[in-house]
Formats: structure tokens, C-alpha cells, sequence
């Protein structure tokens, strides 16, 4: 009988390591007490299925029946998929960075038999390189330390179970105003790479949340600096190799500061951030562009990306074939013979196709050079591009992680609602309501409780604060672009479950696991943005548009309260920290909309059009069935006298 336990998860990163000759357990009551039971420290591998580095060392040492020997004789061995579980993986990760070490996956961490930690680090490779010891010597330094020298086990224990205290602990608060968000605005001015877009240097991320702070400051302040930020942002970001220029959708980062090379994972969270992010800045600038990423982003989506009945899997992978970006890159050659000399030679030159390619021997297709300028899409490259598509789909796929997560769809539905809603696309909010539909029958518990994660039909694990916060958020999308009021219904059911499983009635602010969670040293309290929004701050967004939404003062009281318990960290975090000051521009200086007129007017219809056009980021747009068609206008409580115009409306908005 095998000692690897992982087949029976449903876990794609986990199953990935069931056949390994290491005797994994999954995260759970029995694998902590065999670690009680047996006296050894625990050895926890943390990652998630597309990763590449996850890859290698899986690879490496976890396949390697000696490696494995020694993690056998030595250590009681976990495995944890870091998209099950958040909030293990935010713990741990947050004692490493304690430790004076940069974070990132494969997590590896050692802690003790009741699960504190007391040293990691991220890859180790199977023989030293890299200026990294051997993974085997790793492991046989750390185990002659826990056993022959336990007083400085436990006194690396006592410091970080201190600082680790600390993550359960809010800021408190502080006095804000729209004059710090704009000044924090023009700070973060000083990060930006005004050449290739994103933050300074290497490497780069797309940073959606932080784009959209600043895009929103430029809506507020008219400062052309913010808005060319963005907008020098997004066009580098959508002509380089980051996107996928046959297929859509947008990989994880890019290595180099030019966007060019890519690690060539696609999740779905930074799809759905692009998505919305596009869509606003497209209502100003009508970019042809910003429109094209949208559209083929959502066609990837709806194509690749469906997942349990309409719900959407999580990410596709960087490997295929044992190789990173394999099934993403080109040589000039396979074009060539694809397309025929003459029609490659433009697409060549357009997407920067030579001798010996642009990336380790292949090309990477992109647009962020001299030749492809001015150069928009046409018949003759629409027709190039489906070629190639369709031979690249023969190729053997990289793999897909097709699990279910709640947070991650919430956002995929709000993304989708906001899109169907800009670009009049009623198949696109069916879909959003389909995965919605999903969530909310497949993954809802008694209570207004929220499973995680969805895998194949099976839900599991409690639901974060990011499910609900989410979740609320999408279910106001909807309501925003339907005028459904079932969605306020679903939206109040999650932010009260919410509220009776993670909010701390001592200091105030969401914790990230609920308070049955029993098997985590720490509950943290996220208010840091990383590739995600916080959950605080997603939280504190969605309790101020769920006040306006319905006029109920204590969804107000309650996101006013997330800003009481996090705002004293805003001077020296506030990059860091745009989720939640978009939540306070809500409470500021809220724009609310209502559209009276039957729907089936036509009348009606070209004032919702009109509005769905419209430059600003509308907060709350309610529906009045009856009555002769007209739009009220409502900024900071004060509303305008009818719009039966949709010109007058048109100008009105623009002005906002």
C-alpha cells in the first residue's frame, strides 16, 4: 500500500503529486496529529498546479526516490494547494518574509508537530546551484537542529508565534479625505516606467488595482500624468508577449520590463481585474484596442475557461511537454510553412518573428516594437492569426486547473456583468448569471455560507473572506446590470455571514478564516493588496455599494467600521492599500443612478446605452419599471432634474 495519500483528493495540484514516492499527506486533522503522534517536524510544501518553479522541484526532488527517502525517514510531509487554501498559504508565507526571506511558490516550510514555524524558504534545488544548498542537505540540517538543539527550535517558535500575533491585530484608524487619495496618487506617480508602462524595472505585473486607483484619481483631478500612467500601461501590457495574441487572455507577468517574456500561466483573477480595468478606461478613450483585448479576452474565457456546468476553472498552466511557454511560441520556420512565405513575412514583421526567435531559440509573439506601430488588424492578419490558432490547438495543451474557487469567479462575474453592460452583449451577462447560478446553488451551505473550492462536483472548504466579499461584489454587478433585486438579497445573505464568521468585535476589521476555522495557528487579517485585492478592502467596497444599492444605513456603519480598523496604515501603505481607499471614494462621493421607463421602450433603452457609455464609474444603478422614460443623476446625495435626452445625459456624464 502506498504511503502517498494525495489520490484521494480532487485537488489538481495535489493529484499532481500523488504518484510521487514521498508520503504526502493533505493538510488536515490526521496528517497534524501524525506529526504529534510521531515527533517530527512537519514539512510543509506549498504551490498551486500552474507553477513553474512548483514544476521543477516536483521534478527534481519529489519524484527522486532518494530525495524522497529522506523526507520519508525525516519529516511528517504536506502538501498544500495554495488556491484551496488561502489562509495557510498567506500565514506561512507571512513567517517567511519574518524570517528575512523573499516569498513565492514552492513554498517550503518546517514547523513544528503543532504547526508553528521556525524556518523556510521557497525552491531548493536537488544539488546546491543558484547560491541555494541542496534540497537533501536542507533537510538533514534542519532535522540534526530540531532534534539535537531544541531550545533554539524553540526560541525561533517563540519569536515568530509574537510577530505572527501581530497579523491578527488592525491598525486602527485615521482621518481620510480625497486630498490623500490624490496626493497618494501623484506619489505612486514616481513608480511608474512612462517608456514601457507598469512599474519601474523587472519584474512586471499588471497591477490592476493599483491602475484603477490611479485611473479613478485622474477621473477626480482631470491630471493628465494619471490618465497617461494607465493608458501607456495598458497598451504595452495588451501588445506584449504578457498577452496571448492568437488565443486571448493575459499570462501572470512578464520577466523582463519590456512585457515581453512571460511566466506563461493565465489565471483567472488577473483576466478578470484586465477585464474591468479595460472596459473603464475604454468609456473615455474609445480605444480600439482596449475594446479588441476585451472581447477576445472574454471569447478565451467563454471558450477554454468553463468549468462545473458555467462556472470558471482557475488557470492554465505554464508547461507543456515538460517545457515552460512550449505551446505559446513560435519559429520562424512552423509560420512560414503554416501561412506561406509571403503572408508570413508580414506577420513576421508584425509580431516579431526572425532567425532564432526572441525567447530561448523561439519567438513569443508581440506588437511592443517599432514595425507593428500603426498597424491595426485586418482581414488578411484575422485570417493568419485563425491558422496558426488552429494548428497551435493541436498541440498538446498545457495542463488546466479546473477547480472552481468562489472568489475568483465572483470577480470573473462582476468583470462579465460590467463588459456586458459597456458593449451591449447579452450573451456575455448570461454567462456571468450562469456562474453565478453555479456558485450560488453548488457551493452555498446553510447559513449563507460559502464553500471555497469546487472540483469535480465535490465543494470543499470553508469559505474565506475573499468568497464573500466577492461574491457580494458580483451578485451587485448583477444588480447593476439588471436591476435584479434578488441579487441585493443574495449580496445581504453572504456580507451577514461575512460579518458572524470573520468580523473581530474586539478590534474591528474582517479576519481572512472564520472563526470555526480550527486548524491555523493565526487567523490574519488581510489589508494588503498583492495580485488581489484584500479582502478587507474588496469588503469594505462591497458593504458601501450594497449602502447604496438598498439605503440601509448599517451596511454604511459597517464598511465605515473597515476603514476605522485599517486606515492608520495608509501613510506608510497606501500603494499597497487602493482597494480600500476605492471603498472610501464610494462612501465620499458616491454617483448614483436611476433609469425609469419600461425596458422594452426604446426610449428607455437609448438612455441605458447612453449610461453604459458613460466616463465615470457608476456605483449604483437602480431600474424603475414604470413611469415615462427619464435618468436622475445622484453625486454626493445631490440629484439632478430628469434626463429625457440621451445628448443632454451624454454631456451630463461627462461632466460628473
Amino acid at each position: 500500500m502506498s504511503h502517498n495519500r494525495l489520490a484521494d483528493e480532487t485537488s489538481p495540484y495535489l493529484l499532481q503529486h500523488a504518484e510521487n514516492p514521498v508520503h504526502w499527506w493533505a493538510w488536515g486533522p490526521a496528517a497534524l496529529a501524525e506529526a504529534k503522534a510521531s515527533g517530527k517536524p512537519i514539512l510543509l510544501s506549498v504551490g498551486y498546479s500552474a507553477c513553474h518553479w512548483c514544476h521543477v522541484m516536483a521534478h527534481e526532488s519529489f519524484e527522486d526516490a532518494g530525495i524522497a527517502g529522506v523526507m520519508n525517514k525525516l519529516f511528517v510531509n504536506i502538501k498544500v494547494d495554495r488556491e484551496e487554501r488561502p489562509d495557510l498559504d498567506s500565514l506561512y508565507q507571512q513567517a517567511l518574509a519574518m524570517m528575512g526571506q523573499p516569498g513565492g511558490w514552492p513554498l517550503t516550510m518546517f514547523l513544528t508537530p503543532e504547526a508553528e514555524p521556525f524556518w523556510g524558504g521557497t525552491y531548493f534545488p536537488a544539488e546546491a546551484r543558484y547560491g541555494r544548498a541542496a534540497f537533501p542537505d536542507v533537510l538533514e540540517g534542519i532535522s540534526h537542529t530540531f532534534h539535537r538543539d531544541p531550545d533554539k527550535i524553540r526560541h525561533n517558535v517563540g519569536q515568530m508565534r509574537r510577530a505572527l500575533e501581530q497579523l491578527a491585530r488592525s491598525p486602527g484608524g485615521m482621518g481620510l479625505d480625497l486630498d490623500i487619495l490624490d496626493k497618494g496618487a501623484a506619489d505612486i506617480l514616481r513608480m511608474i516606467d512612462f517608456n514601457n508602462g507598469g512599474t519601474t524595472g523587472a519584474p512586471k505585473f499588471p497591477q490592476p488595482g493599483l491602475f484603477r486607483f490611479l485611473w479613478r484619481a485622474f477621473l477626480r483631478t482631470g491630471d493628465a500624468r494619471m490618465r497617461d500612467a494607465v493608458t501607456v500601461t495598458l497598451d504595452h501590457i495588451c501588445q506584449g508577449g504578457i498577452y496571448d495574441h492568437l488565443g486571448g487572455g493575459f499570462m501572470r507577468y512578464s520577466t523582463d520590463e519590456e512585457w515581453l517574456a512571460p511566466h506563461f500561466e493565465k489565471m483567472l483573477y488577473d483576466n478578470a481585474q484586465l477585464i474591468s480595468l479595460l472596459c473603464q478606461v475604454w468609456r473615455v478613450t474609445g480605444s480600439t484596442l482596449y475594446r479588441t483585448r476585451v472581447f477576445e479576452t472574454i471569447g478565451w474565457l467563454l471558450r477554454d475557461m468553463t468549468a462545473e456546468d458555467g462556472a470558471f476553472a482557475a488557470a492554465l498552466d505554464a508547461d507543456s511537454e515538460g517545457e515552460e511557454g512550449l505551446f505559446y511560441t513560435w519559429t520562424e520556420e512552423e509560420i512560414e510553412h503554416l501561412l506561406g512565405r509571403d503572408q508570413a513575412g508580414r506577420f513576421d514583421r508584425l509580431y516579431d518573428v526572425g532567425p532564432g526567435g526572441n525567447w530561448e531559440g523561439r519567438a513569443i509573439l508581440h506588437r511592443n516594437h517599432a514595425q507593428a506601430q500603426g498597424h491595426g488588424d485586418d482581414a488578411e492578419l484575422a485570417e493568419a492569426k485563425a491558422a496558426l490558432l488552429a494548428h497551435r490547438d493541436r498541440r498538446v495543451w498545457p495542463g488546466r486547473d479546473h477547480k472552481v474557487l468562489a472568489d475568483w469567479n465572483g470577480m470573473v462575474i462582476a468583470a462579465l456583468a460590467e463588459a456586458a453592460f459597456t458593449f451591449d452583449r447579452p450573451d456575455w451577462l448570461a454567462a456571468a448569471q450562469d456562474a453565478f447560478a453555479v456558485i450560488g446553488s453548488r457551493m452555498n451551505r446553510p447559513g449563507g455560507r460559502l464553500a471555497h473550492a469546487l472540483c469535480q462536483g465535490k465543494a470543499a472548504h470553508t469559505g474565506v473572506l475573499d468568497d464573500y466579499a466577492h461574491m457580494a461584489r458580483a451578485a451587485l454587478a448583477l444588480f447593476n446590470a439588471t436591476g435584479d433585486r434578488d441579487m441585493l438579497a443574495h449580496a445581504g445573505q453572504w456580507l451577514d455571514s461575512a460579518h458572524a464568521h470573520h468580523w473581530d468585535d474586539e478590534a474591528g476589521g474582517y479576519f481572512l478564516s472564520s472563526d470555526d476555522t480550527t486548524d491555523i495557528i493565526t487567523r490574519t487579517k488581510p489589508c494588503f493588496d498583492s495580485a488581489v485585492p484584500s479582502g478587507n478592502g474588496v469588503m469594505a467596497e462591497a458593504l458601501a455599494l450594497m449602502a447604496l444599492a438598498s439605503g440601509e444605513t448599517r451596511w454604511r456603519d459597517r464598511a465605515d467600521a473597515v476603514l476605522a480598523a485599517f486606515s492608520a496604515a495608509i501613510p506608510e501603505q497606501l500603494p499597497n492599500m487602493t482597494a480600500l481607499l476605492d471603498a472610501f471614494e464610494i462612501l465620499t462621493s458616491p454617483l448614483e443612478i436611476t433609469v425609469s421607463g419600461a425596458t422594452s421602450d426604446p426610449a428607455t433603452q437609448a438612455l441605458l446605452r447612453t449610461v453604459a457609455m458613460g466616463h465615470r464609474q457608476i456605483h449604483t444603478l437602480r431600474r424603475v419599471h414604470d413611469g415615462s422614460p427619464d435618468v436622475v443623476i445622484c453625486r454626493n446625495s445631490v440629484c439632478s432634474t430628469p434626463f429625457t435626452d440621451p445628448d443632454r445625459l451624454r454631456q451630463a456624464l461627462a461632466s460628473e
